[in-house]
């Protein structure tokens, strides 16, 4: 039997001094069938634990509706089988640039910023989704022969609010349920984000890419004692739907990870292996400088994070970097990196002979028409990710005046009496040309990703003010969602005929033939912006406005032979548009 605790100002193994050296990996980021691998990585950088969240939303996609709560066990179970110890950080809120922060949106659609407080009808919530997620933590403890010596109360508070008596119920709510291992809070190293976020007896430790030592003193001011430890050090970035690809150089990484070290602290690289927001589950972030209100910046699927284990598992020079510098503190020679899970064997080109219009595809999968004096939002049809179809007449007859969607969340492709008008977004809700009545307005509108971080979590998604005609507000608004958890059981209801010559959004089907299956990127030139799944797995959201060019499709996916894809564009194809390609990862 083990014992993990907090001593003075140092972690101790069964009374022994010990440094944590530690990685993220998010268990819901990676392919099941490729866990053992990443974690072997991080063996081999020279890491001792991992750190995962756990997405509530993806866990419970509707009240009292669970969905593999079991894979929190079962990656735990690989965790310890690869020789490490694991931090976990059940929420309920998580961040991650994962869609919402992993709140349900049907929880915060309903609750708003009573969110991540002290109310009860949240607090009730959180109280059954935690009777559900941590025996599966609990149970893998040091005192039962698990993996699990740490476990977080929420995950930065002290960026978004200051109910530190939330945080005294979470914590209560931790120890009640079973955890003895020590529990942590984490907050940048600020003073109003220390104070917000952190608890009397609870380790508080610190989020920062750069600048240990003045974080750490920072710290200090607030917990002259206790062990020092960077809970995210930042080694790498994400990116952002139509901006720059983001890089962080090697060598300053590493010797800003020396910097951390020399300090005597602990650390947890964030990201070691960032993986990839299958599923749509991206999520996104508001812009605007330090107060996160401006305009809205979806995060792209790929969840690279320029880490030192790339998103197809590979070491890249910061792996070499890093590792170097933790060599130091590992007691003996670091194990090599395993062999690379098998790479497809040869370009395979997708064939997509079967095509269904928008319309068709809501028919077959879509949810109940509503009809509404205002338009409902997405949370209200019971869509988290995926489009609506908005419907409205403008009477008539009248004169052309302009036509404005008020509160677009995130973006629209319109269509007046069958013709495509135009495309809206947030910044831009305005036709270019304007709108005579009588006429039939379609509005199908987009989540892009709910954001994820400050003050605008839990924001409704859809039209959410209304869609006004010169300044008259158009009324009697017919609503139809379309989720992407509806493509989970196929698409065999959808009526499929030939595809049209010009390229029209809809849902292609195909196939594609493997020979040598194993990980693989999908190109798909000529496309604007949709999803993608083969074998009924859903890869994620592509978008021509990059910077991702191609999406990484792991090879459990695949199977020798014929294979399965779905491809549901949203706006439009090219005249010429190639076939979708999988070629060698």
């Amino acid at each position: 039997m083990s014992e993990f605790a907090v001593g003075g100002s140092a972690f101790l193994l069964d009374g022994r001094p010990v440094r944590l050296l530690s990685g993220a990996l998010h268990y819901f980021r990676v392919h099941e069938a490729q866990w053992g691998h990443r974690l072997a990585m991080l063996r081999a950088m020279g890491l001792n634990c991992v750190e995962t969240y756990v997405p509530w939303n993806l866990h419970q996609p509707g009240p009292g509706v669970f969905r593999d709560v079991p894979a929190v066990g079962r990656f735990l179970d690989a965790v310890r089988d690869a020789g490490l110890w694991a931090i976990v950080r059940p929420g309920p809120y998580i961040c991650a640039e994962w869609e919402n922060g992993g709140l349900p949106a049907w929880l915060t659609g309903a609750l708003g910023t009573r969110a991540r407080t002290r109310d009860e009808r949240y607090l009730g919530h959180v109280r059954n989704w935690f009777c559900r997620l941590l025996p599966e933590i609990v149970s893998r403890q040091p005192d039962r022969g698990g993996p699990v010596i740490m476990v977080q109360v929420e995950n930065e508070y002290g960026s978004y609010g200051s109910d530190t008596g939330y945080l005294e119920e979470l914590a209560g709510l931790l120890r009640t349920a079973g955890v003895t291992v020590p529990l942590f809070t984490s907050d940048g190293p600020e003073d109003h984000m220390l104070t917000g976020g952190s608890l009397p007896g609870v380790l508080a430790t610190v989020n920062f890419g750069s600048h240990a030592r003045e974080a750490f003193e920072t710290l200090r001011r607030h917990r002259p004692e206790g062990p020092l430890m960077c809970m995210e050090f930042w080694c790498g970035w994400f990116d952002h739907w139509a901006g720059e690809h983001v890089v962080r150089d090697p060598a300053e990484a590493a010797e800003a990870l020396r910097e951390i070290l020399e300090c005597g602290a602990s650390v947890n690289l964030y990201m070691a292996h960032g993986g990839t927001s299958f599923g749509g589950w991206a999520g996104a972030n508001r812009g605007g400088g330090e107060l996160h209100e401006g305009p809205l910046e979806p995060d792209v699927t790929s969840y690279d994070y320029d880490a030192p284990v790339d998103e197809y598992g590979r070491p890249t020079e910061k792996f070499w970097r890093l590792r170097e510098v933790l060599s130091a503190y590992h007691p003996g020679p670091l194990p090599a990196p395993p062999p690379r899970p098998a790479v497809l064997g040869a370009p395979a080109g997708a064939v997509l002979p079967d095509w269904a219009p928008l319309t068709g595809v809501l028919e077959a999968l879509g949810g109940p028409e509503t009809v509404a004096p205002v338009p409902p939002t997405f949370e209200e049809l019971g869509v988290t990710r995926g489009v609506v179809r908005y419907t409205v007449d403008v009477p008539g007859p009248r004169q052309p005046y302009p036509l404005t969607v008020r509160g677009l969340r995130d973006l629209a492709v319109v269509y007046v009496d069958g013709e495509r008008a135009g495309v809206l977004t947030e910044e831009e809700p305005r036709l270019k040309e304007p709108v005579a009545g009588p006429a039939r307005v379609e509005l199908w509108v987009e989540s892009l990703g709910r954001v994820n971080y400050g003050p605008r979590l839990g924001e409704a998604k859809g039209v959410t003010g209304g869609i006004l005609h010169e300044r008259q507000y158009l009324h009697g608004v017919r609503a139809r969602g379309l989720d992407l958890d509806a493509f989970a059981d196929g698409v065999a209801a959808v009526p499929f005929g030939a595809p049209p010559e010009e390229g029209a959004p809809g849902l292609y089907r195909g196939t594609v033939t493997v020979r040598g299956a194993g990980d693989a990127r999908l190109e798909l030139p000529g496309l604007t912006r949709g999803f993608v799944w083969i074998n009924g797995f859903c890869l994620g959201r592509y978008w021509s406005a990059g910077p991702q060019r191609s999406l990484y499709v792991p090879g459990p996916v695949l199977r020798e032979g014929e294979n399965e894809v779905w491809l549901l564009e949203l706006q439009e194809t090219g005249p010429d548009r190639p076939a979708p390609r999988l070629l060698p990862a």
